[in-house]
């Protein structure tokens, strides 16, 4: 390139450079500044929380829960906090648990009970009580049915008329609190329970009704639910069953797997 030209090109980019520098200048514009970005810190509160996994019926003590600090906007009712109970770890100690728990979990009343030693009752809910009935691995299916699952029982007895077998469902989506005397999975990897006896959480009517089954029924046979079943009703009880069929009596004569209508007064006559 001639020497003319590259001079005439460099004069060029120098006043292209004071040009856009002046420009700068008359229009008054600055460089970018950095801005700071500032983080503050949500305030915590000390709330108490599992210290481990945490089985249904296992009793708390002081290795099992500890403090831990959690937002204060993520705080709800029914937590413990060191400000409303600051005494709760000595205050809970032999509680039962009442409803699985997982490390790091806000202890919260509704999953836990008293500390009696009388865990069954503590594993109750309020209006429930607990009745046992037999089962084996061909009615208990196939020993799958385990504690917390949820089940139907069916009930199959003879017809005397015609000789025929009756199958009916009595209850359904009854809780199962136990099986044998077992409260929880097994720790040992092992998830049937084959046992011969199933506790179950039923309402006042519920237990009549299976009392009355129990005499009447060939089998009682227990089909394991879905987990996705679990939010139907679980109250229904046979109203023939709870009532002898007439909505009166208050005590039921069960004769030849059959009910004999009676009513209290009747029945002390004789």
């Amino acid at each position: 390139m001639k020497p003319t030209r590259i001079i005439i090109l460099a004069v060029a980019v120098v006043a292209a450079g004071l040009a856009g520098m002046l420009a700068m200048r008359l229009s008054g514009t600055k460089a970018p500044e950095l801005v700071e970005t500032v983080i503050q810190k949500e305030p915590t509160v000390k709330v108490l929380v599992s210290a481990e996994n945490l089985p249904i019926g296992s009793r708390l003590n002081d290795k099992s829960m500890q403090w831990a600090s959690w937002p204060s906007s993520g705080v709800v009712d029914g937590f413990i906090t060191d400000s409303t109970r600051p005494n709760a770890m000595a205050e809970l100690q032999g509680v039962v648990v009442r409803m699985p728990m997982f490390k790091g979990e806000p202890m919260r009343a509704e999953k836990i009970a008293d500390s009696s030693s009388r865990i069954m009752s503590s594993l109750l809910p309020s209006g429930k009580r607990a009745v046992a009935t037999e089962i084996s691995v061909a009615t208990g299916a196939g020993g799958f049915v385990l504690p917390n699952d949820r089940v139907d029982i069916i009930m199959v007895r003879e017809n005397k008329d015609s000789g025929n077998y009756i199958t009916e469902t009595i209850l359904s989506n009854v809780r199962v609190l136990a099986i044998d005397q077992q409260v929880q999975e097994s720790e040992d990897g092992k998830k049937s329970v084959v046992g011969t006896t199933a506790t179950l959480e039923l309402t006042p009517d519920q237990a009549k009704v299976i009392a009355v089954a129990q005499q009447m029924a060939q089998r009682l046979t227990l089909a394991l639910r879905s987990v996705a079943d679990s939010q139907e009703a679980d109250t229904v009880a046979p109203d023939y069953l709870l009532h002898g069929g007439d909505g009166k009596a208050d005590i039921q004569v069960i004769k030849s797997g059959a009910i004999v209508k009676s009513t209290a007064t009747a029945v002390q006559a004789k």
